[in-house]
């Protein structure tokens, strides 16, 4: 049993002071109220740590690497993708574990709790299968246990390289599979993520309208019953004019009227919508995957988060390359977003509740359903997702309540105030650093090396 005494902490009820909270053996939280025992540890602010929605980790190696301009003098996403596509042809299963390894570490000291992996590099070189169909599963599974991160696996089916059906070629063929080698592949997936921890859960990714036709999507998701759904859609301008040539309609119009989109349904990015699908895919019930930083990097567009949070609905928050794995400036990048297209300011605010209260919240409580995982509360019952944080620093200077999340999302000082991170209530992060922070180094270095050598 863990006690853990905090100044601070954000519950579904709101703010409290003094608050006591105990982790059972099972990694849940028993009670919370004040203050009776002896503590184990003391966080002067103690909050819900949020589940990384979208992250395919393997692409943290490529981060520095696509900076320079390409031979196109407009380059843009489909220039990225292309060097991405080049790279995947060096990575080995030990690669990917140990790349792995270093970003699940980097989430945790960031502050998530956990991570939904869309996970697509299948097979080898050539898109050969392993003689493990899933190998590279059992990886990422092996790589979230080692860092003690909370996992939702998420197995992608990716069968063509468009709407045209045309065959997957170079570095895509590792990720290609029909629907039924994917379905095996998947249950061997769910194998291995059974073998973990309790807390880990299987999902299932179709990867895109463009790399799955509807006849495969709607086999696959006929047999993938349970667990979370998660697509992505409606990204790139190109993507949206694609689908609607060959499909009749964009992406997310098309997706609302063929599938019973609801609860179980994240779709990733969404830059690319009209306010009538905003509003639409808001009513659904569906969790938008946001991954600001990426779709800034990556030049997507802006989303629509005045709209879609105005009509109801749910966000969360993802790292998607792991350029850079900051829980904050993903927050905070989305609010400046709106601003800048809108030339407003505390866009997300409502009366009620701060920017960064909105934005915190919509973390915890959005990456929470994405990931078909029982937590981003501060509640009996919840898995222990937490974050202890300082706040007698340059950055939080002991301020209370939403002013305290405001400084900690907009102050640009908030990963340096996290000292403890818990997932499931495995205490993997201590006073700043994660516990096997120096071997996860190691190892992903000397990947590195290797990789920078052959590339």
């Amino acid at each position: 049993m863990q006690v853990i005494q905090a100044k601070q902490a954000l519950t579904p009820g709101g703010w409290q002071s003094d608050v006591e909270v105990v982790i059972g053996e099972n990694g849940r939280i028993e009670s919370v109220g004040s203050a009776s025992q002896t503590p184990t540890h003391r966080a002067a602010l103690l909050l819900p740590a949020p589940l990384n929605l979208h992250s395919h980790a393997f692409q943290r190696a490529m981060a520095g690497l696509t900076e320079a301009r390409g031979p196109d003098p407009s380059d843009s996403f489909w220039s990225w993708r292309r060097l991405m596509y080049t790279f995947l042809d060096q990575l080995t299963p030990d690669d990917v574990e140990a790349i792995a390894g270093l970003v699940f570490m980097e989430m945790l000291e960031a502050g998530y709790g956990a991570v939904a992996e869309f996970h697509y590099l299948h097979h080898d070189v050539g898109g050969v299968p392993y003689a493990n169909l899933a190998e590279m599963s059992e990886r990422i599974v092996a790589a979230s246990e080692n860092a003690g991160i909370g996992l939702t696996l998420l197995p992608v089916h990716y069968q063509f390289g468009g709407c045209d059906l045309r065959p997957l070629n170079g570095g895509q063929q590792r990720f290609g599979n029909g629907p039924d080698q994917f379905l095996r592949l998947h249950a061997d997936a769910a194998a291995a993520v059974a073998r973990g921890p309790a807390d880990f859960v299987i999902g299932v990714a179709p990867h895109s309208l463009r790399a799955v036709d509807s006849e495969g999507l709607r086999h696959v998701l006929e047999q993938a019953r349970t667990g979370p759904i998660h697509m992505h859609l409606a990204e790139q301008v190109a993507e949206v004019d694609e689908v609607l040539a060959h499909m009749g309609a964009r992406p997310t119009e098309w997706l609302l009227a063929n599938h019973a989109v609801d609860e179980r349904w994240c779709l990733i990015h969404c830059t690319q919508m009209t306010d009538a699908e905003t509003k639409d895919l808001a009513r659904s019930g569906a969790v938008a995957g946001l991954c600001p930083i990426t779709e800034s990097s990556l030049g997507d567009g802006i989303f629509n988060g005045t709209t879609y949070l105005g009509a109801g609905g749910t966000i969360g928050f993802g790292s998607d390359s792991n350029i850079h794995i900051a829980l904050f400036d993903e927050l905070k990048t989305l609010e400046y977003s709106q601003r800048l297209r809108d030339r407003s300011r505390a866009a997300l605010a409502t009366p009620d509740r701060s920017t960064g209260r909105v934005l915190f919240e919509a973390a915890a409580n959005g990456g929470a359903q994405a990931g078909g995982r029982d937590t981003g509360r501060i509640e009996i019952g919840a898995l222990a997702d937490l974050i202890g944080l300082d706040d007698d620093n340059e950055w939080l200077c002991n301020r209370q309540g939403d002013a305290l999340l405001d400084s900690l999302i907009f102050g640009g000082g908030g990963g340096a105030c996290i000292r403890d991170v818990w997932s499931a209530g495995r205490h993997v992060v201590r006073q700043g650093r994660h516990f096997r922070r120096d071997a996860i180094i190691s190892s992903y270095k000397a990947t590195m090396q290797r990789l920078e050598t052959d590339i």
